[in-house]
């Protein structure tokens, strides 16, 4: 019985040191690292960024929630600094100073700050309820360990084997502990079941009998392993195939004979799966190679939309459609090598955001141009509603029409405001210009009348001439009803001024007693008399005034040469007879300067 006995406790030994790899594990996470799809955070919008932190908070897998974090809150941060800068631009703009600045958080970043926070305390108490539990699993297993001991050191019965494998099962059922003492309890719970063994020779029939079941067991566990190459999904292989390794090394030993035959089965199985899982992996990295190849060459594109500036809205609008074609493409390709993609996310989203941030701020720029446009129509608006009641028709015509060039030299408005701000104006001149053709169809028929009223008047003096009944006063009766009468058609005002004129001078020199020069003034007197009610009086009294000076002028002058002239004939022989023709000729220019001075008197009278 000691020979077997020796046997049992050779196998032990063997058999747990073959079964009790560590780095399954391990390699499954890295099978799950390398399938886990990275989301690129590069192109979230703040409130994107804050709704994918109130998603991690969920989330249990803390390996995962660490490393999305570790990409989200440097471009949220960058994101919020962005925004604290503008806002101090716009204080200074607005004329504070820095010192007086205080940038207040909004809702989002509350939201953001706070979810962050929760996430933290999570995984706080989710990493020290799992260390309390793996200091429990060690207190357990080391109360195993102690019940072994007693069960050993204890009398032999017909219950012990029993208990020993209950202690056995009790052993696999306890979790993980902590890492420091796995090789130490591994040790100590081997050396105690070679001690069991070998001082319970009496039970080595019944070990001989587990083991056969342990080799079932066992062969079991390989066909399971086996078929794990047909999966679908190598990651959930992996992850069953690691289950199997847990359940191998605790099934405990099988018959030496077959201890290495069913071991190498098993890693042959084993082997299969992890060949496969590289292959996956290898073919994942070249696919993330060819991934940063084809983003690199968009990012590189982007970089052309860094400086891009223009003062036309459809460039920008093309810019616009090209560089979201190029977010489309850039989304379009799968993720890239983890230790890249930071570098590569950060080259593109920059130049893309630098573009939109240029956008708008052209858009800011014009919206503000637009805005003062809108004030300038809007007085010119204010300006054509005043004046649209108007019946001074010249002088409102013209000042509607400098409103409607300036209208026309003002840049656009803002969109919304467009349709209306023109409909106000336009139904303003409208308005007007209307009430003037209404009015000008009136003032044509009126003035046909007054041109028919006229002509009446200058036939009457026509036929007061022919009979000789022509007087001062009827003269200066037969004027007045002339200039009371109001305008006539544009085409006969020369036509019946001249016949007037015409008429006035014949009446004038059929009246009898009226020398030369009270005619004269007696037509001119008309004359002043008529222009009075004419519409550009102001500019004819005042050319009147400026050729009756000049006459003046010229007489003076000619009177002042006929003086000086006088003197020279003192010493001609007929000095007598040539001063009698002189002095009649000065007479004659001092009556003529007479006339002309009182012509300007009455001129200045009117």
């Amino acid at each position: 019985m000691m020979e077997n006995e020796k046997e049992v406790q050779e196998e032990v030994q063997v058999e747990d040191s073959l079964v009790t790899p560590t780095t399954h594990h391990d390699e499954e996470h890295d099978v799950e690292s390398e399938e886990h799809h990275e989301v690129d955070y590069g192109g979230f919008t703040k409130a994107e960024l804050v709704s994918a932190v109130k998603d991690l908070a969920k989330e249990d897998n803390f390996k995962k929630v660490d490393q999305a974090l570790k990409e989200i809150k440097p471009l949220y941060e960058e994101i919020r600094a962005t925004e604290r800068r503008e806002a101090l631009e716009k204080f200074m703009t607005d004329g504070g100073i820095e010192e007086d600045f205080e940038y207040r958080l909004d809702e989002l970043d509350h939201t953001f700050d706070a979810t962050v926070k929760l996430i933290r305390d999570r995984r706080n108490e989710y990493f020290k309820n799992l260390e309390n539990r793996k200091n429990e699993n060690l207190r357990k297993k080391n109360e195993i360990l102690e019940n072994l001991r007693t069960l050993i050191d204890g009398e032999d019965s017909a219950h012990s084997f029993n208990t020993f494998k209950e202690l056995q099962q009790a052993w696999k059922q306890v979790g993980p502990i902590p890492p420091a003492q796995v090789k130490t309890l591994w040790a100590n719970y081997n050396a105690l079941v070679d001690r069991f063994y070998d001082h319970r020779n009496i039970y080595f029939e019944l070990k001989e009998l587990d083991r056969k079941k342990n080799l079932e067991a066992k062969l079991e566990l390989c066909t399971r392993a086996e078929q794990l190459t047909t999966r679908e999904r190598i990651k959930d292989a992996v992850k069953e195939l690691n289950e199997l390794h847990n359940e191998f090394k605790h099934v405990g030993p099988v018959p030496k004979e077959d201890q290495e035959t069913v071991w190498q089965r098993f890693k042959a199985a084993s082997d299969a799966v992890y060949a496969k899982r590289d292959e996956l992996v290898a073919s994942m990295q070249a696919e993330l190679k060819a991934n940063f190849e084809a983003k690199s060459k968009i990012a590189d594109e982007v970089q052309t939309f860094l400086h891009f500036t223009t003062d036309r809205i459809k460039d920008w609008n093309k810019k616009t459609q090209e560089i979201l074609e190029l977010q489309k493409r850039w989304d379009a390709v799968g993720g890239t090598p983890r230790t890249k993609s930071k570098e590569l996310n950060k080259k593109f989203w920059s130049a893309f955001k630098q573009f939109f941030h240029n956008k708008n701020q052209f858009f800011k720029k014009l919206d503000e141009e637009r805005d003062k446009n809108l004030k300038a129509k809007q007085q010119l608006v204010a300006r054509a509603i005043e004046l649209k009641a108007s019946n001074d028709w010249n002088k409102t015509s013209q000042e509607l029409k400098q409103l409607q060039l300036q209208w026309k030299e003002i840049g656009p408005v803002p969109e919304k405001q467009r349709d209306k701000i023109y409909k106000e104006f336009k139904e303003a001149c409208d308005f007007f210009f209307d009430q003037r053709r209404g009015s000008q169809v009136k003032a044509d028929q009126e003035q046909e009348v007054n041109l028919k009223q006229k002509e009446a008047i200058i036939d009457e003096m026509i036929a007061a001439t022919i009979a000789g009944n022509t007087t001062v006063e009827q003269l200066t009766e037969i004027q007045s009803r002339f200039n009371d009468i109001g305008f006539v058609p544009k085409n006969a005002i020369a036509s019946v001024k001249q016949r007037f004129a015409d008429a006035v001078a014949k009446y004038v020199q059929s009246i009898a007693g009226l020398s030369e020069a009270e005619r004269e003034q007696t037509i001119l007197q008309s004359q002043l008399s008529g222009l009075k009610n004419d519409p550009q009086a102001e500019r004819k009294l005042y050319l009147k005034e400026q050729t009756l000076r000049k006459q003046i002028q010229k007489a003076e002058n000619d009177l002042s040469t006929l003086r000086n002239n006088l003197e020279f004939f003192g010493r001609s022989k007929n000095a007598e007879k040539l001063k009698g023709e002189f002095n009649d000729k000065i007479e004659e220019a001092n009556q003529h300067l007479a006339q002309l001075k009182k012509q300007l008197k009455m001129l200045k009278s009117v």
